[in-house]
């Protein structure tokens, strides 16, 4: 081997090896870097909680050590594709957290008795703390790291898991440096890295002594099932394969019966054998499967599982080379596996990359064993993570090159770029249309759209799918009758200004919808003008069915956001027999693949329609979505894409729905069918909202109570912080019941009083008072002297629910439930709502008085002083709080005073717990200046530019809707 020194040469080096307890991936490129240490007479020790035949059946030597032991666990899955994020920190908690000391303990006395050279680790973060309290050097080889996809898990579990993630990070920064494996995800937490080529199992036999081994002739199509397990309950039937087909199943169920055309691999088996002997591969992807479908050229038939971040980027590289096909998971279910089976055997796929990754890792660990460096000298990636990662913190790494939004969102805005409202460039953007209804309202985005849908067409005229294309793109192509009428509709996103999660007590908020939007194109069609997708055309043929109307919806840009880009349906799916199915069956319905989960913002539209409308569906309908609006950021992506879609298909079927009750419709959507827990200002804002206005609502009882003009001296921007905002997270839903809490209190107290020893004391009034505050329907209601002359000592600091429902038996929420055994904050979530509704009013008012620097001093004392009472009540953010704070420096600067001033407050936005910060300011040059410095300094801090969101645009009912018909290409 090349470079490394022979053993002859040398004393044997002593390795350490850790291996992670999530998956065999793990261990079997493990299994070959440290074959070549050991082919060089080198000893190595591995921590493993794998089974021993995985390292055996590749090493039979005396220098091969394994020791059982697990030190992370890995992402808990619920089975095959399901990944369970709560119990996946639970169980990390359990087994590396709680245990901490005594394992470092341990694993140092270890260390040091084997008198190790080097530690590697693939990759538990406690074995680089155990070296460098050994004295010990340490190496990581790996694609991802756990704090990258713990991160994601932290906004679902709350900020009470965040310190794993912070450990996480902290343990991995004692590291030295990062052997990093292709299809890596982002990994801020390593100083340092070194990219090598695939580690991949070499064959031990060839494809006609495997063949001959299993009883499958050349001629015989041979499927390798490799998920590592199936979904309990769930068979393999003999009709799921087409004729002529074979399936070998790894990991199969001992007690499983396989019917005759299915062949189940013994655990011992060297699949990498099996896999370069057959003509495709079904399963997940994991870095094991990937590497050696890549390495040997197999087509991949995958199924997506949810929330394992590392898919995305090996998905990404395996689609670059031409190796893969997704077939959803309703298909692989109900076994209509031809058609995805039949386009993966037609692919061509061309890896030509390095594949001994094995080899070149192995002299990377021998030369640092032997003293050589690496690493350089740049600042621990950890200490960036302090302010970054916590709470769903993403990167996206393309060429080398860090970004801050996702490409397809460079791409749109960079279309806009440059783009002239004027006439005639407006007429060469949408010439391939005639607009039969409405107005673009020269709007650069919808230019933008109108634009795509052309190229789109065009790719459909041109009938030849190129390589580079991607699935959405082809799908999108063939989505539409290109002759027939479409129905586009428009939905901005909305910034919170002020408001917030005062919604559902009764606030007053006040929202702008911002330039961002998202596009949404509908066509209905007679089902049998409708084309199918091929997997729904075997899948129609299969049963045998009549014409009957379907649902396809195509989503530009999903791969990004590691989703399905199309899905589709039969529109009977909302029925039972002649009765609508209920909103939680189409909940259920829509939950069962979690990668097409995303659909129930767009298909739930329709079951809302129906439901509250009485809507009949008769024809197939065909949607096609592009959102400008980014996700996760706390500006409204999922109502816009509601609002948008409802808006795009009442068009489409003629149906004349007033913005408010659209935007009503919509939160039925999200609440009901989507089953995120949210109050309607998002929806009411994107559907009532007018360009540079602020939208002044009560959202309990929702009513619009006009538009605000914001003062043209005045000027609002959003910054993103970079963390991933999830109003469905933990701490939202604590916060609205410890608000919910603090008002039955408040009532019971109320009720109490009035009716206490001290009754005859009090006169007439006092009583009706304290009778009105005993049955209040909003806190909002209550004025804050009221809170502090008479509630504010009643309330408690923190309550568990066991004990609230003990002394008050519920909350009075019917969004909500109490988990007896969580103990909830309740004076700070009560007192937000009573003093923010006082602030907002204040705000308004403030709005319309006279020019001066202390209305906007006074305009941005309010928004600072909401930002500190959201983190109070626990929905605070590392990153929004050093956006406010840089804000405040900017403020108070000596340069900002000598110039009067540009900025004057800033305040977390939305559901809270990350996203995006409003920052008030005079509409003024130097204004965006700052604003641009602020950008840079946060990514100087954190390493991640922030996006900026400027501008503002007009709700849906304001746009209306276009109809549209492409014109003929030969006029």
């Amino acid at each position: 081997m090349k470079g490394i020194v022979s053993s002859k040469q040398q004393q044997p080096l002593v390795f350490a090896y850790y291996v992670t307890g999530h998956g065999f991936g793990h261990a079997t490129r493990v299994v070959e870097v440290v074959r070549h240490l050991i082919l060089e007479g080198h000893i190595v020790h591995v921590v493993t909680a794998a089974p021993d035949f995985v390292y055996t059946s590749a090493i039979q030597s005396p220098r091969l050590f394994l020791r059982k032991e697990l030190l992370d666990c890995g992402a808990v899955q619920c089975d095959a594709l399901t990944v369970d994020r709560i119990a996946s920190l639970e169980k990390y908690s359990e087994t590396a957290v709680i245990p901490r000391e005594t394992i470092l303990a341990t694993e140092v006395k270890w260390l040091q008795s084997i008198k190790a050279d080097l530690v590697v680790s693939d990759v538990v973060p406690v074995a680089c703390r155990a070296a460098a309290d050994a004295g010990i050097r340490s190496v990581c080889c790996t694609n991802f790291s756990w704090d990258f996809i713990y991160a994601e898990y932290v906004v679902d579990a709350g900020s009470h898991h965040r310190s794993i993630v912070l450990q996480i990070a902290e343990d991995y920064s004692h590291c030295e440096f990062l052997i990093r494996l292709p299809g890596y995800c982002p990994m801020p937490a390593f100083r340092d890295v070194l990219d090598v080529p695939l580690v991949v199992r070499g064959l031990h036999k060839t494809r006609a002594e495997v063949r001959k081994e299993l009883g499958v002739k050349e001629d015989v199509k041979l499927v390798i099932f490799n998920f590592g397990g199936q979904p309990a309950g769930w068979k393999l039937q003999e009709e799921f394969l087409p004729p002529g087909w074979k399936c070998v199943v790894c990991g199969g169920s001992d007690k499983e019966e396989y019917p005759p055309n299915f062949i189940k691999l013994l655990k011992d088996a060297y699949t990498p054998d099996v896999i370069a002997a057959s003509d495709c591969m079904l399963g997940k992807i994991g870095y094991g499967t990937f590497s050696e479908a890549m390495a040997y050229k197999l087509p991949f038939v995958f199924v997506r599982r949810d929330y394992f971040n590392e898919e995305l980027f090996l998905r990404n590289m395996l689609e670059h080379y031409h190796g893969g096909v997704e077939m959803i998971r309703r298909d692989l279910l109900t076994g209509c596996w031809q058609p995805y089976l039949e386009r993966a055997i037609r692919l061509k796929p061309c890896y030509d990359g390095g594949v001994n990754g094995g080899e070149v890792a192995a002299r990377i660990l021998q030369d640092t064993a032997l003293g050589k460096k690496h690493a350089s000298d740049k600042p621990c990636g950890a200490r960036r993570l302090r302010d970054a990662i916590v709470l769903g913190y993403q990167l996206q790494r393309v060429n080398n090159r860090i970004i801050g939004i996702p490409d397809w969102y460079n791409l749109e805005e960079n279309k806009l770029v440059g783009r002239s409202s004027e006439g005639s460039q407006f007429l060469r953007e949408v010439e391939d249309f005639e607009i039969l209804h409405g107005d673009p309202q020269g709007l650069p985005d919808t230019v933008a759209f109108l634009k795509s849908l052309a190229d789109i067409g065009a790719r459909h005229d041109s009938e030849k799918d190129t390589d580079d294309e991607v699935r959405e793109d082809l799908a999108a192509a063939g989505l539409f009758n290109w002759e027939e009428e479409i129905f586009v509709a428009r939905a901005p996103g909305r910034l919170d200004v002020l408001g917030g999660i005062a919604d559902y007590s009764g606030s007053l908020v006040l929202q702008m919808p911002i330039r961002e939007a998202c596009h949404v194109a509908v066509q209905k069609n007679h089902p049998s003008k409708q084309k199918l997708w091929k997997h729904a055309q075997a899948r129609h043929h299969a049963d045998h069915e009549k014409l009957a109307p379907i649902l396809e919806i195509v989503s530009l840009g999903s791969e990004l956001n590691n989703r399905g880009p199309t899905f589709d349906m039969d529109l009977s799916d909302f029925k039972d027999g002649e009765k609508l199915i209920s909103y939680e069956a189409a909940r259920k319905y829509f939950a069962k693949d979690p990668s097409q989960k995303w659909a129930a913002y767009v298909a739930g539209t329709i079951v809302v329609l129906m439901t509250e409308l009485g809507v009949c569906f008769e024809n197939s309908i065909s949607i096609l979505v592009s959102s400008g609006v980014p996700e996760g950021k706390g500006v409204s992506s999922s109502a816009a894409l509601e609002v948008a879609t409802m808006s795009a298909i009442a068009a489409a079927h003629g149906l004349n729905i007033p913005p408010r009750d659209l935007a009503l419709l919509c939160q039925k959507v999200e609440n009901h069918v989507v089953g995120a827990p949210c109050g309607v200002m998002d929806q009411m804002t994107s559907a009532c909202g007018e360009a540079n206005k602020l939208l002044a609502m009560v959202c309990q009882p929702a009513e619009v109570l006009g538009v605000v003009d914001i003062p043209s001296h005045v000027r609002f921007w959003g910054i993103d912080s970079g963390l991933r905002h999830s109003v469905g997270g933990s701490d939202y839903g604590s916060v609205r019941i410890g608000t919910f809490m603090g008002r039955k209190i408040i009532k019971s107290t109320a009720a109490g009083l009035s009716k206490g020893n001290n009754k005859d004391d009090m006169d007439k009034d006092g009583i009706e008072l304290l009778n009105n505050e005993a049955s209040l329907d909003y806190l909002c209601n209550l004025p804050p002297h009221r809170y502090e002359g008479v509630y504010v000592d009643k309330l408690p600091e923190t309550v568990t629910g066991e004990e609230f429902i003990k002394k008050y038996v519920n909350h009075e929420d019917s969004v909500t439930t109490i988990d007896p055994k969580h103990i909830y904050a309740v004076k700070a979530p009560t007192r937000h709502p009573v003093y923010e509704n006082f602030r907002v009013e204040a705000f308004k008012a403030l709005l319309t008085a006279t020019t001066s620097d202390g209305q906007l001093s006074a305009l941005g004392e309010l928004m600072y002083q909401c930002h500190y009472s959201y983190g109070a009540c626990g929905l605070g953010s590392d990153g929004t709080d050093r956006l406010v704070e840089l804000v405040q420096e900017m403020q108070h600067s000596k340069a900002s005073k000598s110039e009067n001033g540009t900025l004057y407050g800033a305040k977390i936005t939305g559901g809270g717990s990350g996203g995006t910060v409003c920052v008030i300011g005079k509409n003024f040059v130097g204004s965006n200046e700052q604003i641009l410095e602020i950008q840079r300094r946060y990514l100087v801090a954190t390493g991640f530019k922030p996006y900026v969101f400027e501008g503002s645009s007009p709700g849906a009912g304001k746009f209306g809707y276009l109809k549209i018909r492409r014109r003929n290409a030969t006029e």
